[in-house]
């Protein structure tokens, strides 16, 4: 594109009226008007479906993580979907049987649970660590049997468990692992990226993420055998781009249509070379974010943080918060009271998951089991955005004014 075209789509493209001092949103405009430029271009090229940049962009994601393997997809949601449908398919070997069960963290994302619901295995669900809000080792072991196969671990917000830990439960059991990373692109522990431990990691490129295509995600592996089983998945069953036959409506599986567009592979490329950048960022904006209101004359403890657990180097999607005791039956109104006020807010996920009405709807927890430290950061814990652009000093003040509100509501 000429750089005439450029400066004149820059002109076209609008700038994000709601990114007042007065507002803090969970995630402003991530999109940069190079990034815009880099989807017209592909659209310009009338050839939008899945093609050369996204095999470019699935090379370098491998290249960066350091897998061997990487596939795009719509979608983190989609990632996990194929991820455990791999794990069940007749072409994996020692693959799982219907009714083998899966342990995931009761803090979790709808599709981190469902996936495992779909492919006939037992979601078996473990309490979180409220140091981490990730999977409990503890609670971990416990919930082991005969009939434990697998684990779906979250990486939530940034942050883990203890991945030595969870590694050797995983090595000493046998278990599959997979690596839900849609909340952590980025993060690293002993100087290994998440998502790079298990048999698979997934990745979301949506919108609020470390970066963003608007949709789209990744899958990682090591194995080829997995690698062509996810490859075939995603498109039909297909076993075209693997081998070179003259065949192209060879199907050698089941399969979903879960490609991305090139579109999406474009702009989440170029937000990939901006990673380390956009975590370095969000970094410094955190510890910001908590030395303001620390160090505030209206501080009165109303607050506990999350920080990231020993040989992590997070790279922070949200900034989560936990109302403290004294102030948890003002939770609601306080909650009510921010998002009228200009500071946009969410639960941590989607709180303990097994208060969802989707929960009793399948019978997923029959025993009626207490979940305590979910249940705690449900009632007590919310997040607010951590952006890609360093906070200013108005922002500074605006959440310390609104956030400390709580002790005089």
């Amino acid at each position: 594109m000429k750089k005439s075209d450029k400066k004149f789509i820059d002109r076209l493209i609008k700038k994000d009226k709601k990114s007042s001092e007065n507002i803090y949103r969970l995630s402003p405009d991530s999109f940069s008007n190079e990034d815009i430029i880099k989807g017209i271009e592909v659209l310009l090229t009338k050839k939008i479906t899945m093609s050369e940049i996204t095999k470019k962009f699935e090379k370098e994601f491998a290249k960066f993580i350091g897998s061997k393997y990487a596939l795009m997809v719509n979608s983190g949601s989609s990632a996990n979907l194929l991820a455990t449908f791999a794990l069940i398919n007749p072409l994996k070997k020692n693959k799982l049987k219907k009714g083998d069960e899966c342990l995931i963290p009761s803090l979790c994302w709808s599709t981190s649970l469902w996936p495992i619901v779909q492919s006939g295995l037992i979601p078996k669900f473990v309490d979180i660590d409220p140091l981490t809000l990730n999977i409990s080792i503890s609670d971990l072991k416990k919930k082991i049997n005969k009939k434990t196969k697998a684990i779906m671990g979250v990486h939530v917000l940034g942050n883990s468990t203890n991945m030595d830990e969870l590694m050797k439960i995983v090595k000493k059991n046998k278990l599959y692992l997979i690596e839900d990373t849609c909340e952590s692109l980025g993060s690293t522990f002993n100087k290994k990226y998440l998502g790079n431990f298990g048999d698979f990691g997934t990745f979301s490129f949506y919108y609020s993420h470390q970066i963003t295509a608007g949709e789209g995600g990744m899958i990682i592996c090591n194995d080829k055998k997995n690698y062509e089983i996810i490859h075939s998945l995603r498109a039909h069953g297909w076993d075209r781009g693997l081998k070179n036959n003259k065949n192209n409506f060879n199907f050698i599986n089941s399969g979903f249509n879960l490609r991305p567009l090139e579109i999406s592979a474009a702009i989440g490329f170029n937000q990939f070379k901006k990673l380390n950048r956009f975590k370095k960022i969000r970094f410094n904006n955190r510890i910001k974010i908590i030395r303001k209101l620390r160090n505030s004359s209206k501080w009165k403890n109303q607050f506990t943080f999350i920080d990231p657990i020993k040989k992590l180097d997070p790279s922070w999607f949200g900034l989560p918060i936990l109302i403290n005791k004294k102030y948890k039956k003002n939770r609601n109104k306080f909650l009510d009271f921010l998002n009228k006020n200009g500071i946009e807010t969410r639960p941590i996920i989607s709180g303990n998951f097994l208060n969802q009405p989707s929960v009793k709807l399948y019978k997923l927890n029959k025993d009626k089991e207490v979940f305590k430290y979910s249940q705690d950061i449900e009632e007590r814990g919310f997040f607010i955005g951590i952006h890609i652009d360093p906070i200013s000093n108005k922002k500074l003040d605006l959440l310390e004014n609104k956030l400390l509100k709580i002790s005089e509501i």
